[in-house]
């Protein structure tokens, strides 16, 4: 099969990623040239992937948020701009499917008769998709299908799009190994270093537990890291820096516990069952689909996002089996999620076929 891959283009695809959706477009594109498939993924300059790359964003474009808002209109309109243009690349190909992790709500208007299965990273949060989708005028097009990567998500989507089918996020487990021993009572934490992904309740709560308390990731908000984040930082509060894959897994592996602390409905959690895989127990916050990923074998769940019931959250996960916690990773491999993938694009382009064979009756 023929598959153009469209993706934002805030940020590379490489490592280090700046986060989930980065590493799952890198994975999503490999496995399926792997597979055997034709692949073309649209992404920012600098990407690196099995795949073939058209790069319409030159690497040194940065989209800086403290920007005027002025100078941020300019950027996200220089951005819609390379997304129409990878879209009118797309049209013109010859391609038999599309797979549309882009976050914009151009490729809804302008490949509506293209099959496209839309993979929703975020909950409905996105004002220019939903716009789009709300419109009294807007109706879903027969080619196109919507998948998303847990329940809790789904839910989010439900009232503005017909059908949206789940396949959750998957890893190479055969990647996500190490023979590094977990320290007592030190605990780890890894993703993008913002507001909403509460490393501030993570600090508080690792300190309550007594643990000690390593995380890595990039500082995508500079203003909560000097403000936040550097106030907290010692001897038992250390930032690992921006890891790599070839970094993360012994990083993981050596904590006794992994702290997920989502202050928003975190769609998935990638580096939950990154952490998993490796043996390491996950203590979270009960938010997005973390209460889905986070069962009792794997780790335990806070009561609420206060820091103290993460504490308590803390010091239970870390007593889990860590042979039985990577087990349970076992259910998010890369293969599983690719073969819900293939499945919707096998039958979007049947059912496109199918309807353009009608029409070409009916115009006959």
């Amino acid at each position: 099969m023929r598959i153009a891959i469209l993706c934002h283009m805030h940020h590379p695809i490489r490592q280090p990623y700046q986060g989930g959706t980065e590493a799952h477009t890198a994975m999503l594109a490999d496995a399926l040239v792997a597979r055997g498939h034709d692949v073309t993924l649209y992404a920012k300059e600098g990407s690196e992937s099995r795949a073939r790359i058209i790069s319409l964003v030159p690497a040194d474009f940065d989209f800086v948020n403290a920007a005027s808002p002025h100078v941020r209109e300019q950027q996200r309109g220089f951005l819609a701009e390379a997304a129409y243009r990878s879209i009118q690349l797309i049209a013109a190909g010859r391609y038999d499917a599309v797979i549309n992790n882009s976050l914009s709500s151009l490729p809804f208007r302008s490949l509506r008769d293209r099959p496209m299965l839309t993979v929703l990273h975020t909950p409905a949060t996105l004002a220019d998709v939903t716009a789009v989708l709300s419109h009294p005028l807007w109706q879903p097009s027969i080619h196109h299908g919507y998948a998303t990567v847990s329940q809790a998500n789904a839910v989010s989507w439900r009232h503005l799009l017909p059908q949206v089918e789940i396949v959750p996020n998957g890893i190479d487990l055969g990647r996500w190994t190490s023979t590094t021993a977990p320290r007592p009572g030190v605990a780890v934490w890894a993703a993008r270093i913002t507001p909403e992904k509460g490393l501030h309740v993570a600090i508080d709560a690792a300190r309550r537990a007594g643990f000690r308390l390593e995380f890595g990731g990039p500082v995508s908000s500079p203003s909560y890291w000097a403000e936040r984040i550097v106030p907290l930082l010692g001897d038992d509060v250390v930032h690992r820096g921006h890891l790599g894959h070839d970094e993360l897994p012994a990083f993981l592996a050596s904590g006794a516990a992994f702290i997920a602390s989502p202050l928003w409905a975190e769609p998935f959690g990638l580096s939950v069952v990154e952490a998993m895989a490796v043996g390491t127990p996950v203590a979270a916050l009960p938010n997005g689909a973390l209460p889905e990923i986070v069962t009792p074998q794997a780790g335990a769940l806070a009561d609420s996002d206060d820091p103290g019931s993460l504490a308590h959250a803390i010091v239970a996960a870390s007593g889990r089996d860590r042979e039985a916690v990577a087990r349970t990773a076992s259910a998010y491999s890369v293969d599983a999620m690719v073969d819900g993938y293939e499945s919707i694009l096998d039958r979007l382009v049947s059912r496109s076929r199918s309807a353009d064979g009608a029409a070409d009756l009916q115009n006959a």
